[in-house]
């Protein structure tokens, strides 16, 4: 599929970028999500300078991508043993039953 070329909007800059067209709706979300953290940093913290508010953001940003990691990976582990536990419960049944 060919991508597709679009301009997104950091700050004061305008970027162009080119992205799979099924990416579009996640790049241009994130996009405004960015505007939408930017303006808070600026407005609840005082914050002015561009490179302390990207700084930021991509700070609170790592900081969420690592909670939901730590989940899922909590949430896999959790799976894992109901796996292991449901395993075992066929095995001794069906050990069992061959007796």
């Amino acid at each position: 599929m060919e991508s597709l070329s679009i301009k997104i909007k950091i700050i004061d800059r305008i970027y162009p970028i080119k992205v799979q067209p099924e990416d579009e709706t996640f790049v241009r979300t994130a996009s405004k999500i960015l505007t939408e953290q930017i303006r808070g940093y600026q407005q609840n913290l005082g914050i002015q300078d561009q490179q302390d508010l990207l700084a930021m953001v991509a700070f609170d940003c790592l900081v969420k991508y690592l909670k939901v990691q730590a989940a899922d990976t909590k949430k896999a582990n959790a799976l894992m043993q109901k796996i292991g536990s449901w395993s075992d419960c066929i095995e001794k049944t069906l050990q069992s039953k061959s007796k």
